[in-house]
């Protein structure tokens, strides 16, 4: 019986060169980011932008050490990774339960009870005698995974795994774009309310001359109600641009990992937008599309869903699994006699014999790979739009605020001349206030046209994907 049992396990082990079934993965041919015009430079802001890579670290760019500090405090307490590092340690670990199923599995239980049998189950009509029986035994199992169902499985959660991490990084990039741009709000804010007060200060200046005008009457009166409601209006946007800023600051606080009430206080003190000292890098079509997570996760779930079609196609072959077994099962009485002892050696084969049910399985797959493919193709689709979208209207923001610096240079002059004739007595106040009013309004439109800049970079970098790779992996954003 043993060399039977010996002989069954040998032919089973031969059958275990079969090969694995279902498509093997590799990036298809047609896919989008194969496509020449998808790797070269981009159309839009080649004056406005350098063809080098992007830094992995893009807001050390901008040389401001309190938002390096904010998205390194971000980057490391934000909920939202927290989040995305548990779903990819879930990933890793179901990663790590497919990968047990080839080893050998093996099984022990134990059980006794104080049990009657059915007098007539026995055919009988005496009464059977009330016994103590046990069962006890061991059993090992191995599948040979003739046509690899668990191999892909495996490979299946390996490509789900590296998913997670691409999610895991897209998140990452997501947060620090909002970091910085939370702390460009808080600064522009800032920076508004600083110019503002400075209009203020300009009406306030006029409405003094206004009064001055009426009591010589050389000024209506309605003239003062004109200044004073224009006075009024301009007070009135304090609180917006105030709220503004604290809302910055709060949602810095939940970026970082904190509270409202734990916002740090001396934020708001910022009066300076954030200024480039340099072109933005932004590469080109080949280093983005390698770059960004969404394009990486889309790819690994297409790879996914490709090793799960040979799971299911694995499903139309027998499984084949060899086993042995031993154990002892009888009264209590008889414990560990040849009388109640067993065991058991060979290979045991299921095979499904409801083909329709698997076909429709497969199919079912191959559908959500043609799926995944069209959604692969849309993120690098997505993610080249995204990109010249952006720079194009960088590009424009940045002509704009070229033009309003231009215009404010300008009024600066006229305003400094004019200051120097007045102080020289050739002209008077009413012409001096008024080159000061140009001036404070060109710088007021300035404002807002670099706090429309700064949005328009960190959209921009937020498009090209960066930011996303951990404290001592610089330089390594192709290698994953």
């Amino acid at each position: 019986m043993v060399r039977r049992g010996l002989a069954s396990l040998f032919a089973a082990a031969l059958l275990g060169g079969c090969a694995t079934v279902g498509p093997d993965y590799h990036l298809p041919e047609a896919a989008k980011i194969n496509a020449p015009a998808a790797q070269g430079a981009f159309l839009s802001g080649a004056a406005v932008t350098g063809a080098e890579p992007l830094p992995d670290r893009w807001w050390k760019l901008y040389d401001d050490p309190v938002l390096d500090g904010l998205v390194a405090r971000a980057l490391a307490a934000n909920t939202d990774l927290r989040v995305a590092q548990a779903n990819l340690e879930r990933s890793l670990a179901l990663l790590d339960e497919r990968g047990a199923a080839r080893e050998v599995q093996g099984m022990v239980n134990a059980e006794t009870s104080w049990a009657q049998r059915s007098a007539e189950a026995e055919l009988q009509h005496v009464k059977p005698p009330v016994r103590q029986i046990y069962n006890a035994g061991a059993a090992v199992g191995y599948d040979l995974d003739l046509f690899g169902a668990i191999r892909r499985g495996i490979e299946a959660a390996s490509a789900d795994a590296e998913a997670a991490v691409a999610a895991r990084d897209l998140v990452r990039v997501t947060v620090a774009a909002e970091t910085a741009r939370a702390y460009a709000d808080l600064c522009n804010a800032g920076h508004q309310i600083e110019v503002l007060g400075r209009a203020i200060a300009v009406q306030e200046k006029g409405i003094a001359l206004t009064r001055a005008l009426i009591a010589h009457g050389r000024a209506a009166r309605f003239e003062l109600d004109r200044q004073q409601g224009l006075l009024e209006a301009s007070r009135a946007g304090l609180p917006r641009l105030g709220a503004r800023q604290r809302g910055a600051a709060y949602r810095l606080a939940a970026l970082t990992g904190g509270t409202p009430r734990e916002a740090d206080p001396a934020l708001p003190g910022c009066r300076r937008p954030l200024e480039l000292t340099r072109r933005i890098p932004v590469g080109d079509g080949r280093a983005l599309l390698k770059r960004r997570p969404d394009i990486r996760m889309a790819e690994r779930r297409l790879a996914a869903t490709t090793a799960r079609i040979g799971v299911a196609t694995a499903a139309l072959y027998p499984d084949i699994r060899l086993g042995a077994s031993i154990g002892s099962t009888g009264a209590a009485a008889d414990f560990l006699s040849p009388l109640t002892n067993r065991f058991g050696l060979g290979p045991l084969i299921g095979w499904t014999l409801n083909r329709h049910a698997a076909r429709a399985r497969i199919e079912a797959t191959q559908a959500q790979a043609r799926a995944d493919l069209a959604a692969f193709d849309g993120a690098v689709l997505n993610a080249l739009r995204e990109v010249e979208t952006a720079l194009d209207g960088y590009a424009a923001g940045l002509e704009q605020q070229r033009g309003l610096e231009r215009a404010r240079d300008e009024a600066a002059r006229v305003a400094a001349r004019t200051a120097q004739l007045r102080r020289g007595g050739k002209v008077g106040a009413l012409p001096a206030l008024e080159a000061d009013r140009d001036l404070v309004a060109a710088e007021q439109a300035l404002a807002q046209a670099k706090a429309a800049t700064n949005a328009d970079q960190i959209a921009l970098f937020l498009a090209l994907g960066g930011g996303w790779m951990e404290e001592g992996t610089e330089g390594a954003s192709g290698s994953r």
